[in-house]
């Protein structure tokens, strides 16, 4: 919800609109946002991210959704910033710059004659796009969000710092929580047992075969459509 849509619109802007030097800008922008590392990102949730949701985002939210019928539940609850809503837009901001670099990558593989095509037809710039372009690259647009769902599984450091880390199902979006990864984290070093320490290394062989497979099947989706796209395109 919050990644997918601007990551698809920045990959729509540098590779469609954008002039050719300002998207190359752009490009490297994006890949530059995508190295940055994850404990980076959770001090700047910590400081900047959490202090922004206690105060405005979570009393907006209880105010006017927490009082629909059927999803008011969702959105009542302890408004101390720390929390699954935290944690999930942190999650959303981490993977931005991975779907939008992918996205970007799908877009430039549709081949030229498709624009040329529907523009000979009369078609504007945004119908070139709607129509013939984003219909071409459905495929990799999809494995690109497999791939940064991938990626927002296994995210540890950033999440752990935000989610409130509290070992119990979240009521609300307002509740802290906590994942796996959180979890081994923070059990990890200070686990008793061996009982304890077998629970939480099940933890992680479970999270391993998850993002396995997502992954697995997000770049099979991408390698699809890399792979269906003309020679003379591929080797541009």
């Amino acid at each position: 919800v919050v990644a997918v849509p601007v990551a698809i619109g920045t990959a729509i802007f540098i590779a469609e609109i954008a002039p050719v030097r300002a998207g190359r800008v752009l490009a490297l922008l994006v890949d530059l946002l995508a190295a940055i590392p994850s404990v980076i990102y959770g001090l700047w949730g910590i400081f900047v991210l959490v202090p922004w949701i206690r105060d405005h985002v979570q009393p907006a939210l209880a105010g006017s959704l927490g009082r629909v019928p059927g999803i008011g539940a969702l959105f009542r609850g302890p408004q101390i910033g720390v929390s699954l809503l935290a944690a999930g837009l942190m999650l959303g901001i981490i993977i931005l710059p991975y779907v939008a670099a992918i996205a970007r990558e799908t877009i430039l593989q549709v081949p030229r004659t498709y624009r040329e095509a529907a523009f000979a037809l009369g078609a504007t710039r945004w119908e070139v796009i709607r129509l013939a372009v984003l219909p071409a690259a459905r495929s990799g647009l999809v494995g690109a969000m497999f791939l940064g769902l991938g990626r927002a599984l296994g995210e540890t450091m950033a999440v752990t710092m935000v989610i409130g880390n509290r070992a119990e199902l979240p009521a609300s979006l307002f509740d802290p929580s906590h994942t796996i990864a959180s979890s081994i984290a923070n059990e990890f070093a200070e686990a008793v047992g061996d009982r304890h320490q077998a629970a939480l290394a099940e933890l992680a062989l479970i999270l391993l075969l998850v993002t396995l497979l997502v992954n697995a099947l997000a770049r099979l989706l991408v390698a699809w459509r890399l792979g269906s796209a003309p020679a003379g395109r591929r080797a541009e």
